[in-house]
């Protein structure tokens, strides 16, 4: 079916980040857009307020009319639903369009120059940064982003620009759907091994990835990744890292909060460059998003002013506040080399002051597999608090709880294990120095009442 001939989509698990990106784009084309999804949350109140219609139970007669018109209307699914959902087998039995999130996207994008950045950690920001730069640049550009930009409170970008950004996911194999121009691979560190079982199909996953670049493009790989990537004939290769590469940074200056650097490229260096979110993670970031924005023909300026204006994403390095006698923020950090990033900059940041960490561990056979790199990642801080395991699509697996991370934490590291439903009455109990909240859970839905108890306390 082509696009242009929908009059209707409906979208199975429509409350998730990627999924909302696209049900944007549909509900800006004026097309009739419902769905279903689990649970209410902030993300679906605002796609109801955009005009799509959501229920939250499922039931058929809660299907709007022109979304059971099967010549008429696509069915988008993630692949998080059970195959038993009603109303996903509903629309097997009947016939319908079926697609997967990335398979559209793959279709959307197939006559527009993809810039794509894929990764185990780094690519929300990476993508979003990149977006930043190419939107406020003379180029502009389209958007379907893994996070709600700060800079434009939505996860979706619409332009008549030739070029699109798309955060390119490997869970479930989605990013094999997508035709890249250009691509950024930040990082290859294994995960989602309930799909991919071993570290070995993980990698091979992202070989086959690397084929998909259209002659013409362009691959950026972090240097010293495992993966070995297998190029189609005129496809350009560069790699980047923080200290060495093709691109990387030179003169990085750390003080007074701000973070400054001189971007090193092989088509033209810029220096002074200013970070609009200062962490030290991303300056590494920044480099991949300027590498590939200056490859589609950003000019300096334009990398210079939208490093600098860039504001973040949220739950990621999302302070919520900074002062000198409390600093708190959240971060998506779910997998132990992000933790140890996040923790990594956190203390570059503040070296002096006592870290503390409330993190809820997200999926039983990514605690089950990693459950020791866990421990070692949170060990850079001073202490640790740890709920019981976010499930997400999962069922408990015997013997596999947070006290595994707990049980293979450092020694000198203070440490405690609490229930989620207790984490704002420790809050409310407890003095803190710099606290974040690291998990790809839901206990960021806690975050705005901690905010408010801890700006009360420091009034």
């Amino acid at each position: 079916m082509e696009i242009k001939d929908l009059k209707a989509v409906y979208f199975i698990g429509a409350g998730g980040i990627g999924m909302s990106a696209i049900a944007r784009y549909f509900i800006r084309r004026g097309l009739v857009v419902a769905g279903y999804d689990k649970t209410p949350s902030e993300l679906t109140r605002r796609l109801e307020k955009e005009g799509m219609m959501i229920h939250y139970e499922e039931n058929l007669e809660e299907i709007p009319f022109a979304c059971k018109q099967k010549n008429s209307c696509l069915v988008i699914y993630t692949p998080a639903i059970p195959a038993d959902h009603k109303e996903l087998l509903f629309f097997q039995q009947n016939g319908f369009e079926i697609q997967k999130r990335a398979q559209v996207l793959g279709t959307l994008t197939r006559h527009m120059k993809g810039l794509c950045v894929a990764g185990t950690h780094g690519k929300t920001t990476t993508s979003t940064m990149c977006a930043h730069i190419m939107h406020q640049s003379h180029l502009d550009c389209n958007a379907f982003l893994g996070g709600i930009s700060k800079n434009y409170g939505t996860n979706y970008i619409l332009s008549q620009s030739d070029y699109v950004v798309i955060e390119a996911d490997e869970f479930d194999r989605s990013f094999h759907w997508l035709s890249p121009w250009m691509t950024v691979i930040t990082s290859t560190d294994p995960d989602h091994l309930d799909i991919y079982g071993t570290k070995e199909a993980y990698l091979e996953s992202f070989r086959h990835y690397s084929e998909l670049i259209l002659p013409g493009g362009a691959l950026i790989i972090h240097r010293d990744l495992e993966m070995k990537e297998n190029l189609q004939d005129d496809v350009r290769r560069y790699d980047y890292s923080r200290d060495e590469g093709d691109f990387h940074a030179e003169n990085i200056r750390i003080e007074n909060g701000g973070i400054t650097f001189d971007f090193i490229s092989p088509i033209e260096s810029v220096k002074n460059i200013e970070l609009g979110q200062p962490v030290p993670i991303n300056i590494e970031n920044g480099i991949a998003a300027m590498a590939m924005a200056q490859l589609a023909g950003c000019t300096a300026e334009e990398l210079r002013y939208g490093m600098k204006t860039y504001g973040g994403v949220d739950r990621r390095f999302d302070f919520k506040i900074k002062s000198d006698k409390l600093v708190f923020l959240s971060d998506y950090a779910h997998h132990p080399k992000e933790i140890y990033q996040s923790a990594k900059s956190i203390r570059e940041l503040y070296h002096d002051r006592h870290i503390t960490a409330i993190f809820q561990p997200h999926l039983y056979t990514r605690t089950r597999d990693f459950y020791k790199d866990f421990a070692d990642a949170l060990s850079q801080v001073d202490e640790v608090i740890l709920t019981e395991i976010y499930p997400a699509r999962e069922l408990p697996i015997e013997g596999v709880t947070s006290q595994l991370i707990y049980d293979n934490l450092k020694d000198g590291v203070k440490k405690q294990m609490i229930n989620k439903a207790d984490v704002l009455s420790l809050v409310k109990s407890r003095d803190f120095d710099v606290l974040i909240i690291l998990g790809a859970g839901d206990l960021d839905n806690q975050v705005p009442q901690i905010t408010k108890i801890l700006e009360e306390r420091i009034k």
